[in-house]
């Protein structure tokens, strides 16, 4: 009698075979029923023995957890269980989702059964085929004149209008300070910055400040928070430009 062999379906993965038994049994993806499933799955890889056929790691792994599920279900305590079976649902649930949009992805693609020609050449014909109101090609003969004839800018001037900044020198900012320190007792360096916002001006006023200081003009508190005048200063800066 000669002995009937058929082919097992081959699935991607444990993960596959699981959704393809749960579509085939008519099971609840929700609510799987880990004991059917169970005995599906392990019906499958006997019959992949039977013929010889190599099942990778994976399947076998899924095997245990199966089993893993099922007899922690049966403890007293089978949250363990409840945890394993979310996890395996959930991962489940994701493969379907992925599995379809596979296969709208597979619909849409139309692969090499398109073909397109090179674009022909145009010749393209140099005259100037529009035609215009004469008012129109004066007005634009006109701005064209206009643009041509007008005296241009140079272009220094041109340029200094874009870079040019204005200079502030260290001597200026030196009287500034001087009658910010004689019309107050205490000036807070906070409120000395607070009129000079460029660049030029906020440096030649931190050199005016040293260089006051240097030469005994003015003095500045321990905590460097404030500036005050120095009676002995005319005195100290002529004794400094003596030894110097």
């Amino acid at each position: 009698m000669e002995k009937i062999s058929f082919q097992l379906e081959v699935f991607e993965g444990p993960l596959d075979l699981l959704l393809s038994l749960i579509s085939k049994h008519k099971l609840n993806i929700y609510d799987i029923e880990i004991s059917r499933l169970l005995e599906q799955y392990l019906a499958y890889l006997d019959q992949c023995r039977e013929q010889d056929l190599e099942l990778a790691g994976e399947f076998l792994e899924m095997a245990a957890r199966l089993i893993y599920i099922k007899t922690a279900a049966l403890l007293p305590r089978p949250e363990e269980a409840h945890r394993e079976k979310q996890a395996l649902q959930g991962a489940l649930i994701e493969y379907a989702l992925c599995k379809q949009a596979a296969q709208a992805l597979a619909g849409r693609f139309i692969g090499n059964q398109i073909f397109v020609r090179r674009p022909m050449p145009v010749s393209v014909s140099p005259a100037y085929a529009l035609h215009h109101d004469a008012a129109v090609l004066r007005e634009a003969w006109d701005q064209m004149g206009q643009k041509r004839f007008s005296p241009p800018d140079t272009a220094r001037e041109r340029l200094q209008s874009v870079v040019s900044q204005p200079v502030a020198s260290v001597m200026s900012k030196v009287v500034y300070v001087m009658r910010k320190v004689y019309h107050n007792e205490h000036v807070y360096l906070g409120a000395l910055y607070a009129d000079v916002r460029e660049r030029s001006a906020r440096v030649a006023l931190f050199l005016a400040v040293l260089e006051l200081t240097k030469h005994g003009r003015i003095g500045i508190s321990e905590d460097s928070t404030y500036l005050y005048r120095r009676t002995d200063g005319r005195k100290k800066s002529r004794r400094m430009e003596t030894a110097e």
